[in-house]
């Protein structure tokens, strides 16, 4: 692949900032205002993006470290175990395999929220009028108009990244400069528009389902978890490591892309809650557009409606993109199944490509009827594992590296990779506790992620052949 078809820094950049500044960034300040009192919400965005600040260094150190290794930060999972095991190559596809998993179907939340925002201007998208009856299932006319949007969607976004990188690469770098620069502005109309007495008192109690009185810390916890949903995408930039310019690339997108997308979500959820009171704020399906037309009217809520469009529609292409790069770089490693290393003219993973949205389009079926997207919320809600299980992976791996001293040539850059990886690894198993914290959740979390051992004896043998 020659260097004009590479990806370069601002490139990789918007790739991590589309896929983490996506859908939750408009619901997230009424989450966070439930959750903590406005010194708990900014306290817990400091802990979260330390947290994961320490995970994208790891990130980057990986990829400088092991540019071999490309595919995205399951694929570490296979060096865990001795070279060429029976164990590495289970652990490498299990990895993978739950993380494209959790990816394509994240995919269809993306999609479908694009659908939700679209009906601020086609009402005809929330239409309950009946159709027609299948059996049980009544379909609606805003049901069906949401299942053509949505497959609209995925598949023009299919054919666009089919176009090539550069143009996808192009298209999605524009898109997420919208979305940063509607953000930044936002940011300025709500200084202008800022309430000191919204956010008093600062440091208040909260109550949790019980009743119970929540103290500072209990809220700062609250908010550390609602907060790490709005980074995963962090690693999108290290998914693309084999198609970037230099290896240092992935490094410097990954933690420039997380800086940008943190301060636009603490400016954005800060703010909100100083244009709008509690009550309402919590009380808001939008606080966004709630919040920006108590400045600028109606006109200032669709013009937040089509930044939500735009945001929406770049982080399509770049989640579409990488979760068909996903089994397609594992494939690479020995680590899925060999079909899935077939390319099209411009070196794009064809084949991978087409069965991720494939696999998509059933999940879009659920926008047909109320009861089957009930049943793929669930999905999606225990996917959480696969998002957070290669973040443990990475550190864990990377700490291996400084205990082995492998690719390490002084010790002072050992004992400054170790404690960010250890700091990186304790977070990590903080936030897979915290994140699966319900056992029902967990446990089909587990399923999900097991679910691959029937196509992993494909992948055996071949494996096995190339090893001996």
């Amino acid at each position: 692949m020659g260097q004009s078809n590479k990806l370069g820094v601002w490139i990789l950049t918007a790739l991590v900032v589309g896929n983490m500044v996506g859908s939750g960034i408009f619901m997230i300040p009424r989450s966070l205002s439930e959750a903590a009192s406005p010194l708990g919400v900014l306290l817990g965005w400091l802990l979260t993006g330390f947290g994961v600040l320490m995970t994208a260094l790891v990130f980057g150190n990986l990829a400088l470290r092991k540019p071999e290794l490309t595919g995205g930060p399951q694929i570490y999972a296979k060096e865990l175990f001795r070279p060429r095991s029976h164990a590495g190559t289970l652990s490498g596809f299990m990895a993978s395999w739950g993380y494209w998993i959790g990816n394509f179907a994240g995919n269809v939340a993306i999609i479908t929220t694009f659908a939700s925002y679209l009906s601020t201007f086609f009402p005809i998208l929330t239409s309950q009028s009946e159709l027609f009856t299948i059996g049980s299932t009544v379909i609606r006319t805003g049901n069906l108009m949401t299942f053509i949007v949505c497959t609209l969607l995925l598949w023009g976004t299919h054919f666009i990244i089919l176009g090539g990188m550069e143009q996808a690469g192009k298209i999605n770098f524009l898109a997420t400069a919208a979305k940063v620069i509607g953000f930044f502005l936002f940011i300025i109309i709500g200084l202008f528009a800022f309430q000191k007495a919204n956010i008093l008192p600062f440091s208040a109690p909260r109550f949790d389902e019980a009743g119970n009185s929540l103290g500072l810390y209990g809220q700062i916890n609250n908010a550390a978890i609602t907060t790490l949903w709005a980074f995963i995408g962090v690693e999108s930039a290290v998914v693309f490591a084999s198609r970037a310019r230099r290896p240092v690339d992935v490094k410097r997108a990954t933690v420039l892309g997380l800086l940008i997308a943190l301060v636009i979500y603490i400016g954005i959820s800060m703010l909100v809650m100083g244009m709008l009171d509690q009550k309402s704020l919590i009380a808001s399906e939008k606080p966004l557009i709630d919040a920006i037309e108590t400045v600028l009217g109606p006109i200032g809520g669709q013009v937040l409606a089509i930044l939500g469009l735009i945001s929406l529609f770049g982080s399509t292409i770049g989640w579409v993109w990488l979760s068909a790069e996903v089994p397609y770089q594992a494939a690479r490693q020995g680590l899925f199944l060999q079909s899935f290393l077939k390319e099209n003219k411009k070196g794009l993973p064809v084949f991978s490509l087409i069965v991720t949205n494939i696999l998509g389009q059933l999940f879009v079926f659920s926008t047909i009827s109320n009861s089957i997207a009930n049943a793929f919320d669930f999905i999606i809600f225990i996917a959480t594992l696969s998002y957070l299980v290669p973040y443990f992976i990475s550190s864990v791996f990377q700490l291996k590296l400084v205990l082995t001293g492998e690719t390490y040539s002084n010790m002072r850059s050992r004992v400054v990779d170790g404690v960010i990886a250890a700091i990186s690894t304790l977070y990590s198993i903080w936030v897979i506790i915290a994140g699966t914290s319900d056992l029902k959740t967990f446990t089909f979390g587990v399923i999900l992620l097991a679910s691959g051992i029937f196509f992993y004896g494909r992948v055996a043998p071949q494996r096995l052949k190339e090893t001996t």
